[in-house]
């Protein structure tokens, strides 16, 4: 698969219709279809879907907060990843910010996601605290960026 031929759009209701029976099963994620919802109608949250050849491979969430920005979300489906989706993801969600005068980019991740813990540490995120045991046994490791 070639980088390029991944668009990146807003998210819209219709494309969490497209993905909701496969969030869990294809995405990995703890989300479910409700909270997305609620998420796309909160007038501080948008979401980007990354689609290749029509069919969304990924998705990013930020909650903005007057000129911050809280990353809620980063997924990438099961069979694409490794192929540097979420970067171009990042990219997108960095390059939104710095459109929007955003100042800071802040987000939570699992003590234990080393993969993902390597890309925001590649793209500058810097580790201010945890929260411990939020992951049931699993710390939740505080990272945020400068923009």
């Amino acid at each position: 698969m070639q980088k390029n031929n991944v668009n990146i759009s807003v998210m819209k209701l219709s494309d969490l219709d497209e993905i909701k029976d496969i969030l869990e099963k294809d995405f990995d994620d703890f989300w479910n279809y409700n909270i997305f919802k609620s998420e796309l109608e909160n007038p501080n949250s948008i979401y980007f879907v990354a689609k290749h050849s029509n069919e969304i491979i990924g998705f990013v969430g930020i909650l903005l907060i007057i000129d911050t920005a809280e990353i809620t979300n980063i997924v990438v489906k099961k069979s694409y990843r490794g192929n540097g989706i979420s970067k171009i993801l990042m990219n997108h969600i960095i390059s939104y910010c710095i459109e929007k005068n955003i100042v800071k980019i802040n987000l939570e991740v699992n003590s234990k996601n080393e993969p993902a813990i390597k890309l925001y540490q590649s793209f500058g995120f810097k580790e201010v605290g945890l929260r411990k045991n939020y992951y049931g046994n699993t710390d939740g490791v505080l990272y945020t960026k400068e923009v």
